[in-house]
């Protein structure tokens, strides 16, 4: 099922910072049978969407194909898996690429959005899907602060949260690894090359979602093949610089400049605890929390805290950290460690959901 759901027709939604937005389209796609009572959101990251895994033979693959899918740690025999491009996002829902009322696309003027924008935007679309509460939110980054958010947010609507490679606020580095990141989308609007300022972007974030020790053992210092040292460093590649060149031509040829300015400052902008005052936030769902050894964009020291702080208030909670030299992409990577902890995620889900029926 893939759905373009139109909220806020009649009134405009309010967003966290002032400004106001209306009407606004939703991009779902559901995989396996409606089941209301069975539904389980995944969130997705920063260039992420709706299209979470495949929706079978000659699809394109998902960005969670691995995990999700028929007898897949969420089985979508067993439970309806929803996926929504957020608002603010470059893939079907409304964002700065959308048309405004006035029949021009929105741009530089579409307002600032937060992480608490985009999970009551996906409230009205689960409302309109008929659904009233989630068994599961997950997500991984971005998508894990929306699961701790809806979890503080719509403590009634949520039965467990799982969040991996996310905390509850993001420290001083990673905020200005992203205004980095900004500054190159914004040089490159302001030469007419919004293209190329999303490829350095691109570039600067990946090194922050690979660690240091993976990104030596994966290249070290080889070069590319046939590649001279005395030549142009635009004509000699080191393997490494090969790599980011190819990951930030991919991006800018399937994302919008305006579009990454808005969602990597909403990662910026999220603290679970602005403005709550308890300890656990307001959570009374069961949360599952994953660190990332070698994760230094969301360390798992900061995913440990916020474990400690929410189980100290009462909220059961639980902490897993997931072996991997990757760093904080190993949430989207196939291995036994992350299927393991998705796993143990759904068995707790149907846990928690026999237990509400009994």
């Amino acid at each position: 099922m893939i759905e373009d759901l139109l909220l806020y027709q009649t009134t405009p939604l309010e967003l966290e910072l002032g400004a106001s937005i209306g009407p606004v389209t939703v991009r779902v796609e559901g995989f396996g049978l409606p089941r209301p009572h069975r539904a389980c959101l995944v969130a997705h990251a920063l260039t992420g969407d709706a299209h979470v895994a495949s929706h079978g033979p000659g699809d394109r693959p998902g960005w969670w194909d691995t995990f999700i899918g028929p007898g897949r740690a969420i089985d979508t025999e067993q439970w309806w898996v929803l996926g929504m491009n957020v608002i603010g996002g470059a893939a079907g829902s409304t964002g700065p690429s959308s048309l405004s009322p006035d029949g021009q696309p929105y741009g530089s003027a579409f307002p600032v959005v937060t992480v608490k924008d985009m999970v009551r935007v996906q409230a009205a679309a689960l409302d309109a899907l008929g659904v009233d509460r989630l068994a599961l939110v997950i997500g991984g980054s971005v998508g894990g602060m929306q699961a701790l958010e809806w979890a503080a947010l719509f403590p009634d609507r949520v039965g467990l949260a799982a969040a991996v490679g996310a905390t509850a606020s993001l420290g001083a580095q990673s905020i200005g690894l992203n205004q980095a990141q900004r500054a190159a989308v914004a040089l490159g609007v302001k030469h007419h090359d919004p293209e190329g300022g999303l490829k350095v972007a691109r570039m600067i974030a990946m090194l922050s979602y690979r660690s240091s020790r993976h990104l030596a053992t994966r290249f070290g210092r080889d070069w590319q093949s046939g590649a001279r040292p005395a030549a142009p460093p635009e004509a000699a590649r080191f393997q490494v610089e090969s790599y980011l060149e190819y990951q930030g031509t991919k991006l800018a040829g399937r994302f919008e400049a305006e579009t990454y300015l808005r969602m990597s400052r909403a990662m910026d902008l999220y603290d679970l605890y602005a403005g709550r005052d308890s300890p656990d936030a307001g959570i009374r769902s069961s949360v599952r929390l994953a660190g990332i050894t070698h994760d230094w964009l969301f360390p798992p020291e900061d995913v440990r805290w916020l474990h400690q702080r929410l189980q100290e208030a009462g909220v059961d909670s639980r902490y897993t950290e997931i072996p991997s030299e990757v760093g904080h992409d190993a949430f989207l990577i196939d291995s036994p460690p992350m299927q393991a902890w998705v796993r143990r995620v759904m068995a707790d889900v149907q846990t928690a959901l026999a237990d509400d029926r009994s």
